[in-house]
């Protein structure tokens, strides 16, 4: 499956991604994909209740509040279990987000046609670290590498 040209120019235009599920341990995948984001220039917020910073920035328990405090979110990137993701996506259309992107592993077809209906592009079990990078390659081969 090929990621769609809207989700293609959300990724290029987009400056915050929350990290739902954002771990401390750098062992963990959700750590190591928000490190790389955070390293490509994207403003990361973590979404885990239980810490208040991650990755050198405040973390917040909800998305609601961390879109409160700061400020617009472009993309959810999840890293939960596919049973919560019909909350994740529901608070993701309600703070305005432009793309719900689920993990490797996690899917939730109808929370994923609920965000769709209220207007947010989906992208559903696929690692964003991965397409991100498939993604540069692209664009540095069409470029010539500039």
């Amino acid at each position: 499956m090929k990621i769609t040209s809207d989700v293609v120019a959300i990724l290029r235009s987009a400056k915050t991604i929350a990290v739902v599920g954002l771990s401390p341990d750098p062992a963990r995948p959700s750590h190591g994909v928000a490190r790389y984001l955070q390293r490509q220039g994207y403003r990361i917020v973590g979404i885990n209740p239980g810490h208040s910073e991650l990755l050198g920035s405040p973390a917040f328990e909800r998305l609601a509040a961390a879109a409160s405090a700061a400020g617009p979110i472009e993309i959810v990137d999840v890293f939960r279990r596919s049973e919560f993701v019909p909350e994740i996506a529901a608070a993701a259309i309600a703070i305005g987000a432009r793309l719900l992107w689920l993990q490797e592993g996690v899917s939730h077809p109808a929370a994923e046609q609920a965000a769709r209906d209220a207007g947010l592009a989906v992208v559903a079990d696929r690692c964003l670290l991965k397409e991100h990078v498939k993604l540069q390659a692209q664009s540095d081969a069409h470029t010539g590498g500039q």
